[in-house]
């Protein structure tokens, strides 16, 4: 018999919106997997004297027993869509396993839509704690809540963002950012810099890694051998032969590497050039059916949920054999028309060379659905797509179908590489409550 998955949250910024989609989700987010929060409880207790709430909440002593962190404490979170709270606790349609790693944190310490140094504090901590227990077989993957680089600095920490730093907790000798959809799959070749630096330090076997690096980890996310990977030019039509300057041939120079690289695969050598990198999923052919984002079938509706929450389940199905056994990579092509082309299935992933180039598409082709998720880690992790957007902090307006989808795909991702039948799957246009 399957047993239920474990999955870690991290709060995020406590003075943004995430204590708001956190507390409107995790009726729908139990029916899935049993949850586990990492954060500062002050966060939600910020929200105790905003008018309008969409969800009631209580605190008290945790139901299951949670994992000892040291200087932490824990509480049981109980949540329910009405005031009535006459019923007992295992009757209540919402919990979480709460821990909160800087308990000496008070209401008065934090002000809601307001990034500062202490709310930088309880944002890092709790994903230094939640990345210990996945990283320690505690849990089976990790959701992280948008949390604010300018409130990490003030408080000290020096870290450009999530990735970088579970990178550097995790050990792991490379990392990349990738964002997920059903219609658009991107990878980052670089993140957090200035456009300047981007272009100083661009070389072809910098971004020959990048090439290499994510056509492997998508090979082992999606099954497909004869991946199609585009990349990105840096400069307007792909550098006009030169007239608008010369690096693409650098980027040609990366592409030619990024193909050689898989030679011997393709004649039956090594599956992977990046074998020595941590990955939660073993490099045999995925399953049938373990889609990154499934597509309608068979389904089980769990019923008495304001949203469809539904669980794929599928028989396996036949497929051929790629016609050819290892990825194909195309490039450097125009931005301005390259994701149009990726959209149409042209391709299966694109490489983007900097941080707007990847992301402003899509997010206006995938607003709701588009997911972070870190290559290179030796455990699962997901992100909503999207940041901790302080103005609207405490009005209850925050969408939480983001982060719904993040959640859903980490259990997805953690049942593909534990081989448990976890197929969380988001539908439908209502927001849970």
């Amino acid at each position: 018999m399957s047993r239920c998955p474990c999955i870690v949250i991290t709060l995020g910024d406590p003075c943004g919106i995430s204590p708001e989609l956190l507390l409107c989700s995790l009726r729908a987010i139990n029916r899935w997997a049993s949850v586990i929060v990492v954060g500062a409880k002050a966060g939600v207790d910020l929200l105790d004297a905003v008018p309008n709430r969409k969800v009631y909440w209580r605190w008290g002593k945790a139901a299951l027993l949670a994992p000892a962190v040291l200087g932490s404490r824990s509480y049981g979170l109980w949540t329910s869509t009405s005031p009535d709270w006459q019923k007992s606790e295992a009757a209540l349609p919402g919990y979480a396993t709460w821990i909160d790693p800087t308990p000496t944190m008070k209401l008065g310490d934090l002000a809601l839509g307001e990034a500062s140094a202490a709310s930088g504090r309880c944002a890092v901590e709790a994903v230094r704690i939640g990345a210990q227990l996945v990283m320690s077989g505690q849990a089976d993957a990790l959701v992280t809540l948008p949390l604010s680089k300018s409130a990490a600095h003030q408080a000290g920490y020096n870290i450009p963002g999530h990735t970088e730093y579970l990178q550097e907790l995790a050990g792991s000798p490379i990392t990349r950012m990738a964002f997920v959809s059903p219609s658009l799959s991107v990878v980052l070749h670089t993140v957090h810099q200035s456009l300047k630096s981007v272009v100083e330090e661009l070389s072809a076997d910098s971004v020959a890694e990048t090439l290499i690096f994510a056509a492997d980890r998508f090979m082992q996310l999606t099954g497909k051998l004869d991946l199609k990977v585009a990349l990105c030019a840096l400069n307007p039509h792909a550098g006009e032969g030169g007239a608008f300057g010369n690096e693409e041939s650098m980027l040609c120079e990366a592409l030619v590497q990024a193909e050689a690289s898989f030679m011997e695969f393709s004649t039956g050598g090594s599956p992977s050039p990046f074998a020595h990198v941590a990955s939660p999923f073993d490099s045999g052919p995925v399953p049938a059916g373990w889609d990154i984002f499934p597509s309608a079938g068979q389904s089980l509706t769990m019923l008495g949920s304001q949203r469809d929450i539904e669980v794929i389940a599928r028989s396996p199905a036949q497929e051929k054999p790629p016609t050819h056994p290892s990825p194909l990579f195309f490039g450097p092509l125009p931005a301005d028309t390259l994701f149009q082309r990726a959209v149409k299935q042209e391709f299966d992933l694109v490489v983007a060379l900097y941080h707007d180039q990847g992301l402003i598409p899509i997010k206006v082709l995938e607003p709701s659905r588009a997911v972070n998720l870190t290559l290179g880690l030796p455990f699962i992790r997901t992100s909503p797509d999207h940041g901790t957007a302080f103005d609207k902090a405490g009005r209850w307006q925050a969408d939480p179908t983001n982060f719904l989808e993040a959640t859903a795909l980490a259990i997805r991702l953690a049942g593909r590489a534990k081989h448990e039948p976890w197929k969380a799957v988001v539908t439908g246009p209502e927001q849970a409550r």
